[in-house]
């Protein structure tokens, strides 16, 4: 297919705009995510429940690491059932509660932002959507400003979900220096984008692919998280989702000659895992396909995709899903699948 075709699909339109999307986001939220770290500064925040679904939810993993390990603030991911189905009341007055939804309208992840609220807790929507109901309930709003998405599968808003929380985070810590580097976020997306060519020429030869595992650890488990939903949504792959850690502890036994494992291996402090995780793969003589920047663990891979650029470990999940983005669609095209029509899907899903 020649890639003037590939323009005609809103998921890689809604890819390549990443760059710009998040750079607009910068521009018209920066004032007012300050803002928010003034008011999370001069409250007595004990805790943060962060309520989503789906990529959403998977942005989420994501803000727990963040949150823990710059803010210091334990986080919980919230059961909406415990509000929508059961009824109970939480004791919140001391939370921050994140209501997280690309459409706002997640029904479950409005209740919980009610409920919270009206219990005492700073109550902050995330959403792509100014009019919608998330907006209206939560009593501050984050707005992902990444334009209409169309495509089915969450992509543009991923990256912008990603960024809100990445600037609230630092804004709130008070971290000028990961601020600075976050700054350059658009540049390195576009640098991220370059690698589409190497990607689009590997895809082929996962055509017939049923099943794969896609790992990661520590910030990047939320980057295997999305990874593997991307997966599942655009090309019916049973692709399973672990942390490093877990899938060392038993489920690794799946594994055997030729199975496909993705690893998302960034350097920084779980870079030994992905080491000895790729070293046992390899005696197995699994397919390893590895993103990374460094060449020690993309030369005992299989398909090495090199990230073209070394970044603090704490941003990389902002790069690292990109070029997960990109495999996903041009697989499912080879696959013969619409990646902007996933069969059963539709963009808005209600639950309660």
């Amino acid at each position: 297919m020649p890639a003037m075709d590939y323009l005609s699909y809103h998921m890689y339109r809604e890819i390549l705009e990443e760059p710009q999307a998040v750079a607009r986001m910068v521009e018209m939220e920066g004032d007012k995510i300050r803002g928010l770290a003034r008011i999370l500064r001069e409250r007595d925040i004990d805790c943060i429940v962060i309520a989503a679904r789906g990529t959403s939810d998977n942005a989420a993993q994501l803000a727990k690491y963040l949150f823990e390990y710059i803010n210091g603030v334990p986080v919980s991911l919230a059961a909406p059932s415990i509000y929508t189905l059961y009824g109970a009341r939480v004791k919140l007055d001391k939370a921050l509660v994140l209501g997280v939804s690309q459409s706002g309208e997640g029904l479950d992840v409005v209740e919980v932002v009610k409920h919270a609220r009206e219990a005492g807790a700073v109550t902050i929507g995330i959403t792509n959507n100014e009019g919608s109901a998330l907006a209206r309930t939560a009593e501050h709003t984050i707005f992902c400003r990444a334009g209409e998405e169309k495509s089915v599968a969450a992509t543009k808003t991923y990256v912008t979900q990603l960024m809100a929380f990445y600037m609230l985070s630092f804004e709130w810590a008070g971290r000028s220096d990961l601020l600075g580097e976050l700054s350059r976020a658009p540049e390195y997306l576009d640098r991220v984008l370059t690698m589409e060519e190497g990607i689009r020429e590997i895809v082929p030869r996962y055509r017939y692919m049923k099943e794969c595992v896609v790992t990661g650890r520590g910030f990047n488990y939320s980057t295997a998280l999305e990874a593997a939903l991307k997966v599942k949504e655009t090309c019916y792959v049973g692709s399973q989702p672990y942390s490093v850690a877990d899938f060392l502890h038993g489920p690794i036994a799946i594994v055997e000659e030729g199975f496909p494992v993705f690893v998302i291996a960034p350097p920084g402090k779980a870079f030994p895992n992905f080491m000895e995780l790729c070293t046992k793969l390899r005696t197995r003589k699994a397919e390893t396909i590895v993103l990374s920047s460094a060449p020690e663990i993309l030369d005992i891979s299989t398909v090495p995709l090199r990230i073209p650029f070394e970044l603090e470990e704490v941003l990389t999940p902002l790069v690292y899903i990109t070029p997960m983005q990109l495999f996903s669609f041009h697989l499912a095209l080879v696959k013969g699948f619409n990646p902007d029509r996933p069969r059963g899907l539709k963009k808005v899903t209600v639950t309660r």
